[in-house]
């Protein structure tokens, strides 16, 4: 499966490859922007599940980048990474845009957790969802394959693979999909059931079975 875009603007060269490396090895694909003008043109050219945002950027500063973007109809989720952590900067972020606000220096992990919530609220809020190099439209119930080809889902079969595609590194149980999905049904059954069918549709790797635990997100 490719990997969950991240756009990480930063003009601290070391610390960018730093996190480049990080987010890289945690499964995203990283563009690096070393300054607000690169940082502009990616974000507009291309599309990204999260943002992270320098505050202090040379050409143009991420505070006034951010309000660009969002003036031009951007929306992806937006963490302002920054020295600058008085309140009056944290509002000014926030206003301008942004989701998150995280002072340097930061902890690894809090910078990773804080980035996960960013692409959770991403595919909440997605007319689409990633099915690795294909997508899911939850309106007409129809997966676009990597070729182009467009699969019809039955209504039960597109609440599953939405269930599994909104939260795409969760291993899920059974009981969890059952009640979720399936509004609790009594048949333990019915979500191997709806998953044979999925893979019968869609391919035998669109589902991952997680042995002894149930099932995540696979791959088309």
């Amino acid at each position: 499966m490719s990997g969950t875009p991240l756009l990480l603007i930063e003009d601290d060269r070391d610390l960018g490859h730093m996190l480049v490396d990080l987010f890289t090895e945690q499964g995203y694909t990283v563009d690096l922007a070393p300054d607000g003008q690169r940082g502009l043109h990616l974000a507009l050219s291309r599309t990204y599940n999260a943002m992270i945002i320098d505050r202090g950027l040379p050409t143009i500063d991420g505070v006034d980048l951010l309000r660009r973007l969002r003036g031009r109809g951007v929306t992806v989720p937006a963490l302002v990474l920054t020295a600058f952590g008085s309140l009056e900067d944290r509002v000014a972020g926030l206003d301008a845009g942004a989701e998150d606000y995280l002072v340097k220096p930061f902890e690894i992990d809090e910078l990773l957790a804080r980035v996960r919530a960013l692409h959770r609220r991403n595919l909440d809020q997605a007319t689409l969802l990633p099915l690795g190099a294909g997508w899911l439209d939850p309106e007409s119930h129809t997966v676009r394959l990597p070729t182009g080809e467009q699969v019809t889902l039955s209504g039960q079969e597109c609440r599953l693979l939405c269930a599994l595609a909104s939260r795409p590194r969760q291993v899920h149980t059974r009981a969890s999909l059952r009640q979720r999905v399936f509004d609790g049904a009594r048949k333990e059954s019915i979500v191997d059931t709806y998953v044979y069918y999925l893979r019968g549709k869609l391919g035998q790797r669109v589902v991952s079975t997680v042995r002894g635990v149930g099932y995540r997100l696979g791959e088309l």
